[in-house]
């Protein structure tokens, strides 16, 4: 072939492209409009950004995917979401992570479990989201002080889903109050009054020996024994004494609380084999009008009456929060204020420009229209709106089976995603929600949230046993004083003077 030949040939090639080129352009210009108005992110023509999420399920059965699959068309996504049963969610968890097959975002389900990964946190497995949380118009909305409680070594590796500070109060048998002319408790006293009234006044009227106050389960935490504790003016976990961090279970007031409780288990106030009680069994004592306090989430009330009014329809509940201690002064024990936290395993997200379209996603959730679909349904179909706030269908299953495990994956609440407040039948529930607000104007914190104890990671929950078992041994008579001090030397033997050590180098340092 001759060079004018080749030459020819090449010319040819370069003015095809040429003129491609200009076809495409054009092309371009024209719809630069609509591509320069879009969000950055994907766009349809890229199609949906295809991602796994591993959360908790705390429903017998994985959802349906009807409102997935909206959530997915509003966020041009594909998600796979990975239901684990939360019963062993940790067990999964922690498997997935040893064996390197966490997906792109995981769901942490408390606290504890959060400070069982900081040093893979800390040793870089998974992405920092402090510089980037900022770029994102709703997840920028996210509270500053729960943030904070996040942070490790000042950094934020998770968003969080919002929880009450403090839902905490008693649930009460208002009838049986009514009946023997008592009102909502305000002071230890007059709470200590109304369970030995409930227990030996016949407050339901039948003559008969058969109720008792106190209902309570085997649970230090959730259960009474914490929130009567801070009524007392225990610490949140952990309190300053004599300018260092100490543990609650030294301070006076945790052994007022243990003595108050000892005295009403002693006089059969309180079900007797409390310590190993289950939380069904302890609410069944309080639906069947055996006992007339529950000590514990006000918020309970709704379906503790749902339940009850089937076997009683003329019960009476209310609920109450502010009960003060010995010293006059009322307090409730608070939480970090989130609960599930979910972070981003760099072995599953391999580039920046992955976690931002995963970022998008949640940024994009925190929205009230997507936000509302996740944790209420499809209005019309699962809730209805009733005054600004949103109203479940009476079919209680259908909402089960489609709906209610997508609020395991909120992000923010309610002030930071625009989605409705629950509306509530029951003005009593309705009531629950409003001390919940009140109770944060009287909370007690716990110091050692933004701090970190090595030892405590390890060794924490075995410790806590320790302390655990001699409570419940003093309060039952098993132990006197002598033997519960012997119980807090052994905590601090086998580790306890370690986690001090290291609480305290932070506290100081910050």
């Amino acid at each position: 072939m001759s060079i004018w030949r080749k030459f020819g040939l090449v010319t040819l090639f370069l003015v095809a492209g040429l003129v491609l080129f200009a076809c495409n352009n054009e092309s371009a210009s024209e719809g630069g409009d609509e591509e320069d108005s879009e969000s950055t992110g994907d766009t349809e023509e890229e199609g949906p950004y295809e991602f796994s999420i591993m959360a908790n399920l705390h429903t017998p059965e994985v959802p349906a995917e009807k409102v997935l699959e909206e959530i997915e068309g509003l966020t041009n996504t594909d998600v796979e979401m990975q239901w684990i049963p939360d019963n062993n969610y940790e067990d999964r968890l922690n498997t997935a992570f040893a064996t390197n097959t966490l997906p792109e975002a995981v769901f942490l389900k408390n606290q504890s479990t959060f400070v069982q990964f900081r040093d893979a946190i800390q040793d870089d497995q998974f992405w920092d989201l402090t510089e980037l949380i900022g770029e994102y118009e709703n997840l920028s909305k996210l509270k500053e002080n729960v943030v904070d409680n996040t942070r490790v070594n000042g950094n934020v590796y998770t968003l969080y889903q919002g929880r009450p500070l403090s839902r905490q109060g008693i649930i009460y048998r208002k009838d049986w109050a009514d009946n023997l002319g008592l009102e909502a408790p305000t002071t230890t006293e007059e709470f200590y009054e109304m369970a030995r009234a409930f227990t030996e006044d016949d407050p339901d009227g039948n003559g008969k020996d058969d109720t008792f106050g106190i209902t309570d389960r085997s649970d230090l935490i959730y259960g009474a024994f914490k929130t009567v504790s801070s009524w007392f003016g225990t610490p949140n976990y952990w309190g300053e004494k004599d300018g260092e961090l100490a543990p609650e279970f030294v301070f006076d007031e945790y052994v007022e609380t243990m003595d108050f409780f000892k005295d009403i288990h002693e006089n059969g106030y309180i079900n007797q084999d409390f310590p190993v009680t289950s939380k069904i069994d302890q609410q069944e004592f309080i639906k069947n009008g055996t006992a007339g306090i529950y000590v514990g989430s006000m918020g309970d009330v709704g379906s503790l009456y749902d339940d009850a009014v089937a076997i009683n329809p003329d019960l009476e509940y209310d609920v109450h929060n502010n009960i003060a201690g010995p010293d006059g002064e009322f307090g409730t024990w608070s939480i970090p204020g989130y609960g599930n936290l979910v972070m981003f395993p760099k072995s599953a997200v391999e580039t920046e420009e992955e976690l931002k379209k995963i970022l998008g996603f949640f940024d994009q959730l925190m929205t009230p229209e997507v936000m509302n679909l996740a944790y209420w349904g499809i209005e019309g179909e699962h809730y209805e709106v009733t005054d600004g706030s949103a109203l479940p269908v009476d079919d209680a299953s259908l909402f089960e089976r489609e709906v209610r495990p997508y609020q395991s994956i909120e992000i923010g609440e309610p002030a930071t995603n625009g989605r409705y407040e629950g509306a509530f039948d029951y003005d009593v529930k309705a009531k629950s929600e409003e001390l919940y607000l009140d109770n944060e104007n009287n909370l007690i914190d716990d110091p050692t949230v933004p701090l970190y104890s090595e030892t405590f990671a390890q060794d924490g929950a075995r410790l806590q046993q320790i302390i655990t078992d001699a409570t419940y041994q003093y309060i039952l008579g098993q132990l006197d004083m002598d033997g519960f001090n012997d119980a807090v030397e052994n905590w601090k033997s086998q580790g306890g003077d370690n986690i001090i050590t290291e609480y305290n180098a932070e506290y100081t340092a910050n």
